[in-house]
């Protein structure tokens, strides 16, 4: 079961990169291979934490706060070359794609709810 929710969440952020690097080249600047290399493995890497992840708070705002954590050096990065927007917007979206995977990974493995024992 543990195993399964590993390969699902990571697929799920490969997923996730993939369409935000075509969201990041839909705004017509060209993004250099390491650029987009660093989307792609950034937002796997939210995937891959949510997956092996044992915090013990709900699933959702689980995924956000990795998310967010996971984010933050590729939003402090792009945001020092490219302005505030971009951080914001890697930041936020960061948040986002924790949330849906999270989401999207518990509906596909349902984990068993630990019993508490008295």
């Amino acid at each position: 079961m543990r195993r399964s929710k590993i390969i699902i969440a990571t697929i799920l952020g490969f997923i996730a990169g993939i369409v935000c690097l075509l969201l990041s080249k839909s705004g017509g600047e060209p993004i250099s291979a390491n650029f987009a290399w660093s989307i792609i493995l950034g937002r796997t890497l939210i995937g891959f934490t949510i997956g092996i992840s044992t915090w013990k708070i709900n699933y959702l705002l689980h995924g956000i706060l990795i998310g967010l954590i996971v984010s933050l050096p590729m939003a402090l990065a792009s945001g020092a070359l490219k302005g505030s927007f971009v951080f914001w917007g890697f930041f936020i979206m960061g948040g986002i794609y924790g949330f849906l995977i999270a989401l999207i990974t518990n509906l596909i493995v349902k984990e068993k709810k630990e019993t508490q024992t008295t």
